[in-house]
């Protein structure tokens, strides 16, 4: 199994890694041992399916999370941030580490990494850290640099106490414990974050965890754009309350089809149950689940749950008041962004002439479901969008 390697690096040529270590030194009075850092993120397309059990298709950026790291005799965890906004935090390592996730400050995503190492290995006390963390991920822009946090302080807490672990099992750990922050994740990310490698993006699948090079088309460049409106998931609802209805969407979706959904929970299952093309679920969705939003006692009535079961076995803890769940819409978003994704990958392969115009015609495809059927859009992100493809008219 592949492990994260090794690199020696020079820092006096690293700007960037000689002002860590100055700022490392500063605060903690000696050098740093070693460093880890993990990249951010881009998702060509597979938008919001890694959850319900679908294969996404994201690349690495430079852009990255890096941590000067070093031991300590003072059985505790210390952190710091070269970004004078993020507060200092420090917590003991023989404690049970507690995430807040009704405060999610910077600190907790890292120790959500740490916990889950800790965790993983079985070990009670971890050993003393000092670490100095530096990022240039623009936070809150849907470049995961939250997971990217994660990530890193899940590698250097390995680092830190001996361990090895391959790439894939680190991905699924830090897939697993970043949910302590209280985000409901498919673990695209955390799996990119360990997985990418230079100049090829990947096809990634779940159930196993596995990673494939997706050679995108010659001279083809894509351009990430910022439109500066900040989404933080853990801070919010936004996020999860789309993965409870994929979740009851699920539910009825199998329930209509004569399965049993007491063991279905995710979109995919339906799917390889019915052994359904995603043409197909389409079209169930159509057939089966109304356009209308449903209420509460509406699902509860065709599931033959109790409004308790409802809260506990569907609902996560801070989705709790939501009344009505938009169950069409994002099940066909789902269904149809999973075809995408295939669809791209095979325009990749061929290799044809036309493979870029057909690309950007599955990207724009893309955005207008996650607008108009997940709702996971903003105005000022469809400014950009338009903005964009009528820059590509002129260009041609």
């Amino acid at each position: 199994m592949s492990v994260p390697p090794k690199m020696k690096s020079t820092i006096a040529d690293n700007a960037r890694m000689q002002n860590l270590k100055t700022t490392f030194e500063a605060k903690y009075g000696h050098a740093p041992l070693f460093y880890a850092y993990a990249p951010g993120r881009v998702n060509l397309i597979g938008e919001h399916i890694d959850y319900c059990g679908y294969s996404v298709l994201p690349m690495a950026i430079e852009q990255n999370i890096l941590a000067a790291v070093s031991l300590n005799d003072s059985g505790s965890i210390q952190l710091a941030n070269t970004n004078p906004l993020y507060s200092d935090f420090s917590v003991p390592c023989a404690e049970d580490i507690a995430i807040d996730r009704d405060n999610p400050k910077w600190y907790y995503y890292f120790l959500c990494g740490v916990k889950g190492i800790q965790e993983h290995i079985g070990i009670s006390t971890l050993s003393g850290m000092s670490c100095v963390v530096d990022g240039t991920i623009p936070p809150s822009s849907g470049l995961s640099s939250s997971s990217a946090l994660v990530c890193c302080a899940g590698l250097l807490t390995m680092e830190a106490n001996e361990k090895s672990l391959s790439k894939v099992a680190l991905a699924e750990i830090c897939a697993k414990c970043e949910r302590y922050i209280g985000t409901e994740g498919g673990g695209m990310d955390q799996s990119i974050s360990f997985l990418a490698e230079s100049g090829t993006a990947k096809l990634i699948e779940f159930q196993p965890l596995r990673a494939t090079d997706v050679r995108l088309p010659d001279g083809a460049v894509f351009v990430i754009s910022n439109c500066c409106v900040e989404m933080n998931k853990a801070a919010s609802s936004h996020y999860n309350i789309r993965v409870v209805e994929c979740r009851i969407s699920t539910k009825l979706l199998a329930q209509a089809r004569g399965l049993d959904p007491s063991g279905l929970l995710k979109l995919a299952q339906v799917q390889s149950a019915l052994k359904a093309s995603l043409e197909e679920m389409v079209s169930l969705v159509d057939e089966v689940l109304h356009p209308e939003p449903y209420g509460r006692e509406e699902i509860c009535k065709l599931l033959g749950i109790t409004p308790e079961q409802f809260s506990t076995e569907l609902l996560s803890a801070n989705t709790q008041h939501m009344t009505h769940f938009k169950l069409h819409q994002r099940a066909k978003h789902v269904y149809s962004e999973a075809a995408r994704v295939l669809k791209f990958k095979s325009v990749c392969d061929s290799q044809s002439p036309d493979s870029i115009q057909l690309l950007g015609d599955l990207m724009n495809q893309s955005h207008e479901s996650c607008r108009d059927l997940y709702e996971c859009s903003c105005p000022e992100l469809d400014q950009l969008v338009e903005i964009c493809c009528q820059g590509r008219w002129v260009l041609d």
